[in-house]
Order: C-alpha cells, then sequence, then structure tokens
C-alpha cells in the first residue's frame, strides 16, 4: 500500500478520527524532514506501539532566530517519503506554513521553567515556536502516542510538561539516541559540515564519553567534570562551545553533583553548524 500523503488540517483530522472510530491507535513522530535513520528509528518505535503512524514533515519557522538557518534547512521531500514507507508509516502529513500559520494567527504556547537553560538561554524564543507548534500537530493528528528523540532531550521534557499541564491526552515516548560508527549523534545539519569539519565533530561524543569515564572513576562534582570537557572540545581550533552544562533530568536546573539522574547536554559550534548531545548519568 502506498503512503498516504495529507496536506490539510482538516483532512488529517478527518483521518484522525476515521482511525480512532476504527478502535485504532494512532502514533505520531513529528519531524523537519531531511530524514535519516535517528528518525526513522522514531517511526519504528511508533509502529511498535500502534496500528498507524503519522510522520508530520513541516520546517517550523516560528522555531528558528534571527540569523538561523530556515531558508537553507534542507528539503527532501520525494526522499522522505520512500524512507517513511520503508520504516512502516502510513500517513505523512506536510502542511505549508500559511496552513499551520494562517493570517491573523496569534497564539503561541509557552512552558516556563523548563525552558530557560540550555538551548532556551542560547536560543531565545525556540522553544516558544516548538510547543506551539506540537500542540497544533497534536491537535491536527490526534495521536495516542507521539515518539521523541533523546537528542533533543530539553525539548522533550519540555513537551512532556506541556501534555501534562494541558490535559493532553496523549503519550510522550523518548526514544535512545542513534549515533554514527564513531559516536557522532545523527542529526539532519550533519550535513553542513565540510569532511574535516566533520572528522572535529566526534569531539562531542569524545567529551560526553569523558565525562562518563569520570563519574565511573568517582567523580561527583559537575565543576570538575565539565572543565575536562572543555579541554577535550578546545583543543580542536574548528570547535566553538556555546554550552556545556549539568543539570537535572527532571526538572532541567542547574546540578554541582552526579546525584540521582542528572543530563550532561553540550552544544558546540563546528565551524558554521551548531550541533547538540547528551549524555543522562544515574549515580545514588
Amino acid at each position: 500500500m502506498s503512503i498516504r500523503v495529507i496536506e490539510r488540517i482538516r483532512a488529517m483530522q478527518a483521518w484522525a478520527d476515521e482511525v480512532r472510530r476504527e478502535g485504532k491507535r494512532i502514533g505520531l513522530v513529528p519531524t523537519m524532514g531531511c530524514l535519516h535513520e535517528g528518525h526513522l528509528s522514531l517511526i519504528r518505535l511508533a509502529r511498535e506501539r500502534t496500528d498507524g503512524v503519522v510522520v508530520s514533515i513541516f520546517v517550523n519557522p516560528t522555531q528558528f532566530g534571527p540569523g538561523e538557518d530556515f531558508e537553507k534547512y534542507p528539503r527532501t521531500f520525494e526522499r522522505d517519503q520512500e524512507l517513511v514507507e520503508q520504516a512502516g508509516g502510513e500517513v505523512i502529513f506536510t502542511p505549508n506554513v500559511e496552513e499551520m500559520y494562517p493570517p491573523g494567527f496569534c497564539t503561541a504556547v509557552q512552558v516556563d521553567k523548563l525552558t530557560e537553560g540550555l538551548c532556551g538561554a542560547s536560543r531565545p524564543g525556540h522553544f516558544r515556536g516548538v510547543t506551539t507548534v506540537v500542540a497544533k500537530l497534536l491537535c491536527a493528528v490526534k495521536p495516542h502516542v507521539a515518539v521523541f528523540g533523546q537528542k533533543d532531550f530539553q525539548q522533550a521534557v519540555v513537551i512532556r510538561r506541556m501534555v501534562r499541564d494541558l490535559n493532553l491526552n496523549v503519550e510522550i515516548v523518548i526514544a535512545p539516541i542513534v549515533r554514527e560508527a564513531d559516536g557522532l549523534a545523527i542529526s539532519s545539519r550533519n550535513a553542513y559540515l565540510s569532511p574535516s569539519e566533520r572528522r572535529v565533530a566526534r569531539v562531542l561524543f569524545q567529551s560526553l564519553e569523558k565525562a562518563r569515564e569520570r563519574v565511573r572513576a568517582g567523580e561527583r562534582e559537575a565543576s570538575g567534570i565539565i572543565s575536562a570537557m572543555k579541554a577535550e572540545i578546545e583543543a580542536k581550533p574548528m570547535a566553538r562551545i556555546d554550552y556545556i552544562e549539568m543539570v537535572d533530568a527532571e526538572t532541567i536546573e542547574p546540578a554541582t553533583r552526579v546525584e540521582g539522574r542528572v543530563l550532561v547536554a553540550l552544544a558546540v559550534w563546528i565551524g558554521k553548524t551548531r550541533l547538540i548531545d547528551n549524555v543522562v548519568l544515574e549515580k545514588k
């Protein structure tokens, strides 16, 4: 069966209503396209938990800040369509900007506190755009389950809080990071890297492994772990640190020690490309 492509919100809602009347469960994997193995792992996980998977492909302008890469963000719809079908997706929901943000649109969904640090601090307004578009996608697709990747850990935590606070009847699943053979987290933005930059980009994962090794060796102080990570990255001339932080994995509040579940997260510029990665450490 060939995959179905839906462009209008009302058509998407009608499809979802029909599937729900049949007693079937709907999964949603929100994406901005330019799909890769990380996205495909989310689709396969959604497929395991539901009867039909919708993959949204929408490059959302409201989550890009001034000077960011909205215009040049890769758009590869024909290839994406083939990949969604191969991974077991049933529907692609691909509205245009006017469909999602019609003239006069003036509503936003804002999650406070969880969005203040990490990427929220370095990309003002980013999460307001994310939560607004995800809320709209949930209203359009009406899923029982929505799957997000751990690479965007803060985003997943923020969306889970939004869903809880607004009493939205959808389960948010966070799937593990998918990595290249050398450890680099798979990302659509990796395509921007030159061959030399791609080699340098391995340092993100290497620095996270350094953090993990420090904790295994008994280090608990965040300052010492972060200093070791900074030294690893700063040794690469092409790399420029945006942030390296250790936070509580639930509240995203800064953590001074590795106690309970903590997230070690970083954002690093490799040339003109900003990459993010993280690892969750747990010590009692």
